[in-house]
């Protein structure tokens, strides 16, 4: 064998014997997604206009995670995803950073709100948002407060007492996620959402809101009848202002966490009325 052909096959040889590099698996398991990423793509090309997007935001003392029941079954049907986040500083801080996260997406999009996210995404004002989706929540007329729409009817007696801290800022009392934020939720699902919790600023309820953008876009509202947050008298109080589509169903303030079907069964009905 000529020296030449003699020294590839060597270094062939010891390539072979080399222990795969743990980089390489990784580059493997990372591909496998790919092909659910493929699917879901041509699953939102047969069911709804390319890029549409439902862009979901948190309410108060909550995350982007309070989502993760709903995320998966809209992708499913061929809707992209995206879980806001928001500071809850100010309403107005938080209405910008909802636009920031618009600015992120293409195509038409509808927007979804958990309780006080409802006065966030009815600040946006885009041609590209087609409708709005008020989970339980909270929906302020132009001038009016946050707190004002909360405390519009009588507290159920489970309802935490909230003061803001030093900081100006509120928190959940210990308790207050078992008796009054999720109670038909599961123990786990409460043990997350109670070592999760984002406190909200004491300005985000008391500064009046800007001209709600339900006054000319459709909206959809699943009312919580078994609310121990915010009385579903209120609610329907807001629905039947914002002339939305209602639906009533006996479940608590957090449909998300022990209700997800619902939640998305009128996320789907606003996303096939608005993208068709």
């Amino acid at each position: 064998m000529e020296r030449r052909n003699f020294l590839q096959a060597l270094a062939a040889a010891s390539l072979a014997a080399v222990p795969e590099s743990p980089f390489a698996k990784f580059s493997r398991t990372q591909a496998a997604p790919s092909a659910v990423t493929s699917s879901v793509q041509v699953s939102k090309r047969s069911e709804f206009p390319a890029s549409s997007t439902i862009v979901m935001v948190h309410g108060a003392w909550a995350d982007g995670s309070c989502w993760r029941n709903i995320v998966l079954p809209l992708e499913r049907r061929g809707l992209g995803v995206t879980c806001a986040p928001i500071p809850m500083t100010t309403l107005s801080d938080d209405i910008a950073a909802l636009s920031h996260v618009l600015e992120r997406t293409t195509g038409p999009v509808v927007l979804v709100g958990h309780a006080y996210s409802g006065a966030v995404i009815a600040g946006i004002q885009d041609d590209r948002v087609k409708s709005l989706v008020y989970i339980a929540a909270l929906a302020p007329d132009q001038g009016e407060t946050v707190a004002k729409v909360f405390y519009r009817d009588e507290a159920s007696p489970e309802q935490p007492k909230l003061a803001p801290d030093a900081h100006g800022f509120i928190w959940i009392p210990d308790g207050g996620f078992q008796r009054a934020i999720a109670h038909k939720a599961s123990s786990g699902q409460l043990a997350i959402a109670q070592a999760t919790q984002r406190p909200i600023a004491l300005e985000c309820i008391q500064e009046p809101a800007p001209v709600p953008a339900w006054k000319t876009k459709p909206t959809w509202y699943l009312i919580a009848e078994e609310d121990r947050m915010i009385n579903p008298k209120t609610q329907h109080f807001m629905a039947d202002r914002m002339n939305a589509r209602k639906q009533s169903q006996r479940i608590d303030h957090s449909p998300m966490y022990s209700a997800p079907d619902l939640v998305v069964d009128v996320i789907l009905q606003a996303a096939r009325q608005s993208f068709s």
